[in-house]
């Protein structure tokens, strides 16, 4: 008993709190949902009358909830329940009957309650898709209205929604099946029925159906349907629907004339005699159509909107190819302009796009001249000295069709003009670029340029409410670079292309616009003399730079499908070593573009052949920095060379390792030159780690004579200064040379030459006598060279005999006479070796 007064009192909280709308509709189905199952789990064996009762109210409301939010299946189960409480609550009420009378009384209340249960159970079908099972229960309900009239209105209408919800599924024949018993209830009871505005709108809704189902095969029936609904209730729908029906039943005219008379008879809206004259003339029915056209603005003579009446009729003509017709409706309506009668401005605007349409129409057809008679029709509606965007506009496109006409004179008023209305358009610069370019002014087309590239980058207010392609900048920067081309204005192309390729996202089409840009530049170059060049060759580095930017975004972010941006890595690596080449003559240059070309091979596969041209970039660009670096420069600036070499050099050092296992390079000197350029900016940074590149060298015995000379030389070379570095490469140089089987006599006695100045400095007399004895075998072997071969240069014969001598006098003016006499006798005996020189100096 208490979980059955609990689950009333959760329904009563229910129904109030909806009411104060607390709980909204899927939670009150929720609530009853759980009240109406404890109310059933309560029930005894043999209930009384008021528990039956009350089941039956709560089971059917619970039912209804979960139909009404659309969830029909759960519904299901409680409107069975109630269907047996009613079985029963009749067998109850039958059971304590007395007599006839009482029996239809308790028959009679409990009909009602059926009627409901079956109606939702209809319901609950219809929403499900059983049509069946609706259908049987609308039936029993139908049967059932003998008895209650009073639900002849309710089961029409709700057979009337049946049949909406059916025709928005497209179930024809199933709509078709539901109006049909709307309309046949509705006439059950004249007393209780819908009425004929709604009946009307029932059979309306019918024909529709039957004419969207299948208009050949349900013809007759659709005209009958909308017959009987004009019959019913004449309404402008359904005089519009039998026009519809009758034309697409290709009804002869006079059929159609006499339902479009019908609308004679009755008030109708503007909007809708035009609807209907627009369906007649859309299916061809010109005669009907014009003719009832021209009867309407009798019946609107005082509406405001009496404008859309031209307007459709010119429309109409136009579509017709009746265009002298259109015209004069036209210059009518220029003429009430200025005389009192002007239309509505949303009337206005719509005229000027059907002149406007017919203008570009015109234009496409090249028939310029009629364009611009159209064009003209639309200027005479605004008033001298306005100022309106779509004026700009309106003059824009007359100047074209001008240029189209030759007619320049003309065609720069009309821009004058539309720069007046709106001059920060980027279409009003695109017109002045254009006259520009046909008059062959490149200043003027230049500086038109440059403003459409400033404009690109914000269109202005006009074009934002236009909602203007946002690729709209581009486009006529495209199109401005490509009428530049066709009139062979290389400078106006380039610079256009410029601001293109600062504005461009698609990569096809920034890399066909910098490809472009690359071709006309290097043209340039071949007509410019060197002095003119140095701001086209930055323009060329920008370029390529922009090339490799957005080839590395490409990549990262994964606009290139497949192996697509690969080609275009090539193409631009290949221009940058080209101008790499080609601009030898100015190293800084050269260096960035072989920089450049290195970079965008990185996009490339790692081949053999981009392997070595990798590497050589990396080469030359060192190669550059330090020559660079032996210029005159700042310290700091010498630093930031050599620094930046030895990053080029660390690079390359790792292509070269991988590129040495794909093939056989013992000639090739890369290693060498990799060394040496290592060595060089190593030894001007003063870095710490270069004794241990040497201890490396060192240890190398194929090591060439000319590179160790050439490392004493840098090891000396300002601001290094590594005097045992370089006497080590110059006596490892000198054991080379003695290792040869013929001695090259000259190219030993300039290392010994370099080798004897580092370690027997001129002007030093205090001498230590280790050092003596080191040089003392120099002059030796020297003297064992010189006695073997005649090619010895006399001139450093006679040099390493003056150095003798003077060491020998040096060494006497301290006292030191044994040793002045053993250098001063090496000296006499070099003086014996002596050719023209001998006489000379005996």
């Amino acid at each position: 008993a208490q979980v059955e007064e609990g689950a009333v009192s959760l329904w009563n909280w229910a129904v109030t709190k909806h009411t104060g709308s607390v709980v909204n509709d899927e939670q009150r189905a929720k609530l009853r949902f759980v009240a109406c199952r404890l109310v059933c789990l309560c029930e005894g064996s043999d209930p009384p009358e008021g528990t039956i009762r009350r089941q039956i109210l709560m089971s059917m409301k619970t039912g209804k909830g979960w139909i009404d939010i659309g969830k029909a299946d759960l519904a299901d189960g409680f409107l069975e329940i109630a269907m047996s409480s009613i079985e029963k609550l009749y067998a109850k009420l039958l059971k304590g009957s007395d007599g006839e009378a009482d029996i239809h009384v308790h028959k009679a209340d409990v009909e009602k309650n059926l009627f409901k249960v079956l109606s939702y159970q209809a319901e609950s079908a219809v929403a499900q898709g059983d049509f069946q099972k609706a259908v049987m229960c609308m039936q029993r309900c139908k049967d059932m209205l003998m008895k209650l009239p009073k639900e002849t209105c309710y089961l029409s209408i709700l057979c009337y929604n049946f049949g909406v919800e059916t025709y928005e599924w497209k179930r024809y024949e199933q709509s078709s099946f539901w109006l049909s018993q709307s309309y046949d209830i509705g006439k059950m009871d004249m007393k209780y029925s819908v009425g004929k505005e709604m009946q009307a709108k029932v059979l309306r809704l019918l024909a529709t159906a039957y004419f969207e189902w299948d208009c050949n095969l349900y013809l007759d029936k659709a005209l009958k349907a909308v017959n009987l609904a004009n019959q019913e209730n004449l309404h402008p729908a359904g005089v519009f629907l039998k026009v519809k029906i009758l034309l697409k039943s290709g009804a002869s005219d006079e059929d159609i004339n006499s339902a479009v008379a019908e609308f004679l008879h009755h008030e109708m809206s503007l909007d809708f005699c035009l609807n209907t004259a627009k369906l007649l003339l859309e299916h061809g029915r010109e005669s009907v159509g014009f003719d009832f056209l021209k009867s309407v603005p009798e019946r609107f003579e005082s509406s405001p909107d009496l404008g859309k009446i031209a307007l459709l009729h010119i429309e109409f003509l136009l579509q017709n190819k009746r265009e002298l017709l259109a015209k004069q409706k036209v210059e009518e309506i220029i003429i009430g302009h200025y005389t009192g009668k002007q239309l509505l401005p949303e009337a206005l605007n719509r005229l000027h796009i059907i002149l406007w349409d017919r203008a570009a129409k015109h234009y496409e057809a090249k028939s310029y001249s009629e364009a611009l008679h159209w064009y003209n029709y639309s200027v005479s509606f605004y008033t001298p000295g306005q100022i309106d965007q779509n004026l700009a506009k309106l003059q824009r496109n007359m100047a074209s069709c001008y240029l189209h006409l030759k007619q320049v004179d003309k065609a720069k008023e009309a821009v004058k003009e539309a720069e007046r209305c709106d001059p920060n358009s980027i279409f009003t610069k695109f017109c002045v670029y254009k006259i520009a370019v046909m008059e062959k002014d490149t200043d003027k087309a230049v500086e038109a340029v440059i403003e459409m590239g400033k404009l690109a980058e914000k269109l202005s207010q006009h074009e934002d409410k236009l909602r203007v392609d946002e690729n709209t900048g581009t486009n006529l920067l495209s199109l401005a670079a490509q009428i530049a081309l066709e009139n062979e204005q290389q400078v106006v192309a380039i610079k256009a292309l410029e601001y293109l390729s600062e504005h461009l996202q698609d990569c096809q089409q920034l890399f066909a616009a910098l490809k472009c840009l690359v071709r006309l530049m290097l043209s340039k170059f071949m007509a410019e003399n060197e002095e003119k060049r140095d701001e086209d060759i930055n323009s060329m580095l920008t370029y390529l730079t922009l090339a490799h930017k957005r080839l590395a975004e490409s990549f990262t972010e994964e606009k290139f499908t497949g192996d697509m941006g690969i080609p275009e890595a090539h193409w631009f690596r290949k221009v940058a070593w080209n101008l790499a080449v080609q601009f030898r003559g100015c190293p800084e240059k050269m260096r960035d573009f072989f920089l450049l070309s290195f970079k965008l091979s990185q996009f490339c596969p790692s081949d053999k052949a981009v392997l070595i041209a990798q590497k050589t970039c990396l080469l030359m660009a060192a190669a550059v920095d330090l020559e660079m670096g032996r210029q005159v420069v700042t310290p700091s600036e010498q630093t930031e060379l050599l620094t930046q070499a030895l990053q080029h050099l660390q690079a390359c050092k790792e292509i070269w390792k991988v590129l040495k296992l794909t093939g056989d390079f013992a000639k090739d000197p890369t290693d060498t030159l990799l060394l040496l350029y290592e060595f060089e900016a190593r030894s001007k940074l003063n870095d710490p780690t270069l004794h241990n590149l040497m201890e490396s060298v060192w240890e190398q015995p194929q090591t060439e004579v000319k590179t160790l000379e050439i490392i004493a030389s840098l090891a000396m070379e300002s601001p290094a200064r590594y005097p045992v570095l370089c006497k080590k490469a110059l006596k490892s140089a000198l054991n080379l040379h003695r290792k040869q089987p013929v001695i090259d006599a000259v190219k030993f006695s300039k290392c010994l030459h370099s080798l004897i100045n580092l370690s027997l400095p001129t002007g030093l007399t205090d001498l230590d006598a280790c050092v003596l004895q080191e040089v003392w075998h120099y002059f030796e072997d020297a003297l064992s060279v010189v006695s073997s071969t005649d090619a010895y240069p006399e001139m450093e014969i006679l040099w390493l005999m003056t150095r003798a001598w003077n060491t020998g006098i040096f060494q006497y003016t301290v006292g030191k006479y044994k040793e002045a006499e053993q250098w001063c006798g090496l000296g006499i005996r070099l003086l014996n070796h002596l050719g023209s020189l001998k006489k000379s100096y005996e």
